[in-house]
């Protein structure tokens, strides 16, 4: 799975997560810029996209990320 593929997949996560059919996230986006993204479904988030791509992450690397093309650079190295 290639960058975009993974955008892609992470935003439809993101759209059924917060409830929003209109939200286009992109690598830079960070939990200020969404207003539904909240502590709470910051950890709904987290755990849809394990779901979705079958893999966990560990405390510390949720911790780390600033963004969601930190979130996914993880995700990468993840799925090799």
């Amino acid at each position: 799975m290639d960058r975009e593929e993974l955008l892609i997949r992470i935003n439809k996560v993101f759209i059924d997560v917060l409830d929003d059919d209109q939200l286009q996230i992109v690598e830079s986006t960070a939990a200020e810029d969404v207003d539904e993204w909240d502590s709470l479904n910051h950890i709904h988030l987290v755990v849809a996209i394990e779901k979705s791509l079958k893999l966990r992450f560990t405390a510390s690397e949720i911790q780390s990320w600033a963004n969601v093309g930190e979130m996914m650079n993880d995700i990468l190295k993840k799925l090799g």
